[in-house]
């Protein structure tokens, strides 16, 4: 009997050599197993000759790669690192890597090992450049507030004189004044929040609840065209934050979502999505204590993407797509997401946009709470 077009079995061998990510089988004695085509460019050398040599002859002295795949073997579970140095003598330059590894359950003993260049520590280095940036904001708003609102006032007082003396004619110019002065003022009031630096209050917060209020609200107003599909893990724990803040995060991304899917869109579609990621730990830059960070919150929609000019710099100050925007919406939510102790972070395609969300753990024990938060040196 045939099999139906939707049933035909693609050998496994080929879809690994399909992936983009180098990808080696380390056996249970450590020798290198099986690799895709990718790896054999990552590193150089053919399947062939690969199979003939030890983890340990492709990783640097010492390297977590080997510690990694030991860990894995005794736990039984996947586990990430990132930004790991994989250069040696015989493959040098740059091949700073994020690794994947996880168990092969099929084989006692073998374990999984993907290579991934793009980084997210390169992302967390570009967070603690937009909290850099966001400082500058800080700073830029204080100036703006005492040395340009007060000035702002006296013309628009003065331009409102003169309307009652102007002829109609003149009065389209002194309306004019009035409108440009109060936009002005709008747009220094949206600026002076990155100046407020008061302690903010925090509590366990289901995120689930911040979430569901974020799509009524979206879907009472300016999403109400768009299909919403979740898909929360619900036994995700609490995160420690300010409730208020996080639905402005979040209500902040799913209108940018519903904006770049537009108003004719017949097909717009807003997933929101939530997991609980264990083995997610990271290095931040000035600091050899690796945080962790499991909590990971997804905003994703099938607008036309970002482009790929402005994908490095979308949560700089100032930087829009948008016609009439400020630039400062993203700039914020990378502020507020800093402040928790979380990363924001994007990627995109045509039809595939993903703003992800990193946030430590809320835990609590005997009564005491216990927040995993990362100490910034020099923040």
């Amino acid at each position: 009997m045939k099999r139906a077009p939707s049933q035909v079995a693609f050998p496994t061998g080929a879809i690994i050599n399909a992936l983009p990510l180098p990808v080696i089988v380390v056996g249970a004695d450590g020798r290198i197993v099986d690799a895709n085509v990718a790896a054999e460019a990552f590193f150089e050398v053919s399947v062939s000759l690969l199979q003939r040599l030890l983890l340990r002859d492709l990783a640097p002295f010492g390297s977590p790669l080997l510690a990694l795949v030991d860990q894995v073997r005794d736990r039984g579970a996947p586990v990430n690192e990132y930004r790991v140095d994989l250069s040696t003598p015989r493959n040098p330059g740059d091949r700073i890597v994020d690794l994947h590894v996880a168990p092969l359950p099929e084989r006692q003993g073998h374990v999984v090992v993907m290579l991934q260049e793009r980084t997210i520590a390169d992302k967390m280095d570009r967070q603690l450049t937009h909290r850099g940036a966001a400082r500058s904001v800080i700073a830029l708003a204080s100036m703006l507030a005492h040395e340009i609102k007060n000035p702002l006032s006296g013309i628009r007082g003065a331009a409102q004189l003169l309307e009652q003396s102007a002829a109609d004619e003149d009065r389209t110019l002194t309306r004019l004044i009035c409108d440009e002065a109060d936009r002005i003022v709008k747009l220094v009031d949206r600026m002076e929040v990155f100046a407020d630096e008061r302690p903010v209050e925090r509590e366990p917060v289901n995120i689930h609840v911040v979430l569901e209020h974020v799509k009524r609200l979206a879907q009472s107003g300016f999403a109400r065209h768009i299909k919403f599909v979740e898909e929360y893990d619900p036994s995700l724990p609490p995160v420690f934050a300010n409730r208020d803040q996080l639905i402005q995060v979040f209500l902040n991304l799913v209108k940018n979502a519903a904006e770049a899917i537009g108003q004719d869109a017949i097909d717009g579609e807003i997933s929101m999505t939530t997991a609980f990621r264990p083995g997610v730990r990271l290095s931040l830059p000035g600091s050899k204590a690796r945080v962790s960070l499991p909590l990971e919150f997804c905003i994703k929609d099938n607008g036309p993407g970002v482009p790929n000019d402005l994908l490095p710099h979308l949560f700089d100050p100032f930087v829009t797509t948008k016609p009439s925007g400020t630039g400062l919406g993203l700039a914020l939510v990378a502020k507020i997401i800093g402040d928790h102790g979380g990363i924001i972070e994007c990627e995109s395609q045509p039809r595939h946009t993903t703003f992800r969300v990193l946030m430590p753990m809320y835990a609590g024990a005997d009564g005491a709470t216990r927040v995993e938060m990362p100490e910034l040196v020099g923040e």
